[in-house]
């Protein structure tokens, strides 16, 4: 065989290896860091990239999508000074590649374990019960810190999630204690008030009834006081009707014997009634005269007839 066929043959496949080893196909959402002898010397983009052989190295491979992480259990003191333990979940994506690489050893665990120590540090400044209530807050404050912390290491904290709070058992019975207290307060105090607002409703209902009676009664006796009134008033123009009709009488011809006659019977009838009615009777001294009594009505009858004409 020619030894320069062999060169030959060895020159291709050589330089086929060479220029396999000095391209790099990038996966999307991801970057990779090159060095060349040691030193930086670029970011290879998504696709097809060429590098130089032997001398350029892919140092660092990066993924550029969002990274959950997840941060571990811990035992925190509150300000009342209650240990509770905390995990969560942390989502990070790496922006500066370059500063990845290069601004800490590995960016990922940096920024696990720094949030940690500022979940300490928060739940230190709080009561119990603000750990509890406020989780919101103590997630978007370990957000911005590390967010803050984290630009030098080419890391972005996108949010923090707290997973579990879990106090000791002996503060959570006496949790539920007082929740059950405070439970059972809320409830005498809801019946208090029900109670309260039907004794007003009753009250009410009460006074609105004897309003409504004394106003019935009111009108009841306006009713019959105006009915009385009428009544007096009819009787009145009645009698006046009469005693006009007994006048006009009295003038024509013959009414004062009828008048005469009338009173006689009545005179009788009266005095007879009275003997009826009593066992005991004071009578005038000449009772017995009955015709000088009738005597006496008639002059009475003819004294009104006299001041009626005139």
């Amino acid at each position: 065989m020619d030894i320069s066929f062999v060169i030959v043959v060895v020159l291709v496949v050589l330089a086929f290896v060479l220029l396999s080893r000095g391209l790099r196909v990038v996966p999307q959402q991801h970057a990779w860091i090159v060095e060349r002898l040691g030193r930086y010397q670029k970011t290879l983009e998504p696709g097809l990239n060429l590098i130089i052989p032997v001398i350029d190295t892919v140092a660092y491979r990066f993924d550029l999508r969002e990274t959950p992480i997840d941060v571990a259990e811990q035992v925190c003191i509150t300000k009342d000074n209650t240990q509770i333990s905390i995990d969560g979940v942390l989502y990070v994506q790496i922006t500066d590649p370059k500063a990845a690489a290069y601004g800490t050893s590995n960016p990922l665990v940096a920024v696990e374990q720094l949030a940690q120590t500022v979940m300490r540090s928060d739940v230190g400044k709080k009561q119990l019960d603000e750990v509890l209530s406020s989780r919101s807050e103590l997630n978007a404050s370990i957000v911005s810190e590390l967010d803050h912390a984290a630009v030098n290491w080419g890391v972005k904290v996108l949010r923090y999630e707290i997973r579990n709070i879990e106090p000791p058992q002996e503060v959570v019975r006496a949790m539920e204690l007082q929740i059950t207290a405070e439970r059972e307060k809320r409830a005498v105090i809801a019946k208090s008030e029900g109670d309260k607002q039907q004794a007003i409703n009753v009250s009410e209902g009460d006074r609105q009834k004897h309003i409504n009676l004394a106003e019935g009664e009111r009108q009841a006796q306006v009713l019959r006081a105006e009915g009385e009134a009428q009544a007096i008033l009819t009787v009145a123009e009645a009698t006046a009707k009469a005693l006009m009709t007994v006048g006009e009488s009295l003038q024509q011809k013959g009414g004062l014997d009828a008048m005469r006659m009338q009173v006689a019977q009545d005179f009788v009838a009266r005095w007879g009634g009275i003997a009826k009615a009593s066992n005991v009777m004071i009578v005038p001294a000449d009772m017995g005269d009955l015709s000088k009594m009738v005597s006496t009505a008639f002059k009475i009858v003819e004294g009104t007839q006299t001041k009626i004409s005139g």
